[in-house]
């Protein structure tokens, strides 16, 4: 693996916004040696990771949370048309549901370990820090991903090929806390959604902390960002039809140049404008949640020929859609939930209010959780947060009657052949015991 170079993938971005274009307007070269890496390169090695960054876990790895949170089917008489049924058969050890993200994530990591080994070898420079903060962002990112969804994971920050055991779940924790505050010490200030930046990076933590339960660290920094002049709410309509706005704290372009994840294929029908696959669609109850005054409800669903859509990405098969990856939304519901019934209130009922909806008064802090929850489910529905949510607050076997199990995906079991230091979740030990 040494002084090989980094092969880049795929083709960079191309932003046609204004102050993007610095870094984001080059194509990579195909291979750098190591020991020859300038500062020239470095940016579009630094291109390239943007790139792999979006791709690489998949369709399955950034919708996962919606397709196992109970508000999504498979659509017709296909034997899994009830949330219970879909996830009892799409989650195994050897699905591909579980075992493209794995692999999506673990290898964009070991590009990114690269990129941040090469850039730390470079010379003093005014954009080295810049350069790092990419790179920090993105292994916090995709660590986070990672240890939600599989708990006491290998934690890789080379790119060695021996076998690698796992770290305990609250140790992976804090290693994305690591990560996320690296990415905020080095990254530039906020310049446009497409590019990582300081207020991407504290969303992001503040994210990880209630995670974590650090609620009151969660919600200092989600403040931070509801405050922050370059951001401010903005209807569902700009953000998800391509406005000009300024709640978009980081969304991956995802260019169809570029990229491979066409997230509006899965959710729209053959008989739609633009075509679709129409592989997965939202319950009836799902569509029934957004009531007739909120603002949110013709952008997040809809109706093509009688089948239920998620409407929030709105291609089909003829383009793709950005990965919204952070809004400014989000940050006002972690502050709510971050500072709990007297101090949260206030906030979880401004972003009601701006949605067209009535406030709400709980009358405890459990009521005022299934507020702040039930406000997530239709604020951030069909942009990966429903299973997460459900599994963080211990509400996942109530609300979809399934197993335990289900709160933790099973390390795929060829994973487990090839790497003898990991160690099947014991929730899923039988059932990879079939697999092997």
């Amino acid at each position: 693996m040494k002084k090989t170079g980094i092969i880049i993938t795929g083709i960079v971005l191309l932003l046609a916004a204004g102050g993007c274009d610095r870094y984001l307007n080059q194509y990579p070269h195909n291979a750098v040696p190591d020991d020859q890496v300038t500062y020239e390169h470095a940016q579009l090695l630094m291109n390239g990771i943007y790139n792999i960054a979006q791709y690489k876990p998949t369709f399955n790895g950034w919708a996962l949370f919606d397709i196992i949170g109970s508000d999504l089917i498979r659509p017709g008489a296909s034997g899994v048309n009830t949330p219970k049924l879909l996830v009892e058969m799409a989650i195994a050890p050897n699905q591909s549901i579980v075992t493209s993200p794995w692999n999506g994530f673990y290898a964009g990591m070991y590009q990114i370990n690269r990129y941040i080994s090469i850039i730390e070898g470079l010379p003093e420079s005014p954009d080295k820090n810049e350069y790092l903060g990419v790179g920090h962002f993105f292994r916090g990112l995709y660590y986070y991903n990672i240890v939600a969804r599989w708990r006491d994971v290998p934690i890789i920050t080379g790119n060695e090929t021996e076998e690698v055991g796992q770290t305990p779940e609250a140790q992976a924790w804090e290693f994305v806390v690591s990560e996320l505050r690296k990415a905020v010490e080095y990254s530039a200030d906020f310049t446009h959604k497409n590019l990582v930046s300081r207020q991407a990076a504290k969303a992001l933590l503040a994210r990880t902390y209630l995670a974590m339960g650090r609620k009151a660290e969660a919600a200092a920094l989600a403040e931070e960002l509801i405050t922050d002049p370059d951001f401010a709410l903005a209807d569902f309509e700009t953000i998800f039809r391509g406005g000009e706005n300024k709640e978009e704290i980081f969304t991956f372009a995802n260019l169809i140049h570029e990229g491979r994840v066409n997230m509006s294929s899965y959710y729209y029908t053959k008989e739609s404008p633009v075509g679709g696959s129409y592989t997965f669609c939202p319950t009836q109850e799902a569509m029934d949640m957004f009531g007739p005054s909120d603002k949110r409800k013709d952008i997040s669903v809809d109706v093509q020929s009688n089948n239920n859509v998620v409407n929030k990405y709105c291609s089909g098969d003829a383009g793709q859609d950005p990965l919204y990856m952070i809004r400014l939304a989000e940050m006002y519901l972690i502050s709510a939930e971050g500072q709990g019934l007297q101090g949260g209130l206030d906030r979880l009922n401004e972003l009601r209010k701006f949605r067209g909806l009535p406030a709400v008064s709980p009358a405890d802090e459990e009521e005022f959780l299934d507020a702040v929850l039930e406000e997530r489910r239709l604020e951030l529905f069909g942009e990966g947060f429903r299973w997460f949510d459900l599994v963080r607050t211990g509400r996942y076997e109530r609300k979809t009657g399934l197993g335990t199990k289900y709160t933790v995906l099973p390390i795929p079991a060829r994973e487990l052949t090839l790497n003898k230091k990991l160690k099947q979740h014991p929730l899923w030990d039988a059932a990879s015991a079939m697999y092997q």
